[in-house]
């Protein structure tokens, strides 16, 4: 991956991954979130390029997490569905730039998306489902979550982000300038994720960040 970490993922029958490196041309604090995208936030948005996700999308994201033995529901489910949630009480709004792209595109797509502080995290990056008595800390107030047979994101420390919530040590934050964004793809689902993952790295050009990928769109 150009001017990223070395990532490997183990095999995984459901699971198509899409990765790319973003770098911002300021630090966060310094980057608004344009009106356009904050338009986002809403259960209708006009500039998605795919239609909704439906209960076949729903399906093939908790079959992904199911697979490897995590139980999806409840505070467990895919991040997408919380945004979908939050979306419909009209209770989603702005974390920072890099955040608003990941969760504008998730909520739109149902696919989970994580998004990492680069320079928060360190090699070897692999991509695996998280063995027993697995947890990381999610949150500023030290809340904790189980990891056990949940694909994980994994860096030298550890997991670090997964398809339901990103650790507290790897999140983005006022000094954040660049960003490892997950696309936590599926098989069955596979144009969906081609379309999602251009869209994504289109609203970053669109905002004036570079993006970096290894392979066809950062399909890996």
């Amino acid at each position: 991956m150009p001017d990223a970490l070395p990532l490997t993922v183990a095999d995984h029958p459901l699971l198509q991954l899409g990765v790319f490196v973003a770098r911002f041309p300021e630090p966060l604090a310094a980057l608004e979130t344009p009106a356009w995208l904050s338009a986002g936030f809403a259960l209708e948005f006009d500039e998605a390029p795919l239609p909704s996700a439906d209960d076949t999308t729903r399906k093939a994201v908790r079959d992904l997490l199911r697979h490897g033995g995590f139980r999806p529901s409840g505070r467990s489910k895919p991040a997408s569905e919380f945004l979908l949630g939050a979306a419909s009480k009209a209770a989603l709004g702005s974390i920072n730039l890099a955040v608003d792209l990941c969760n504008v595109v998730s909520l739109h797509s149902g696919l989970p998306i994580s998004v990492v502080d680069l320079d928060l995290i360190s090699a070897p990056l692999r991509v695996d489902i998280a063995g027993p008595d697995s947890s990381y800390v999610f949150n500023p107030s030290g809340q904790e979550m189980r990891l056990d047979g949940l694909v994980c994101l994994h860096d030298a420390a550890g997991p670090c982000a997964n398809p339901v919530k990103d650790s507290q040590r790897s999140k983005t934050h006022a000094n954040t300038r660049a960003t490892l964004c997950v696309v936590w793809g599926c098989t069955a689902l596979s144009a969906r994720v081609r379309a999602v993952l251009e869209w994504y790295r289109l609203l970053h050009a669109r905002v004036g960040a570079e993006t970096l990928c290894s392979g066809p769109l950062g399909l890996v």
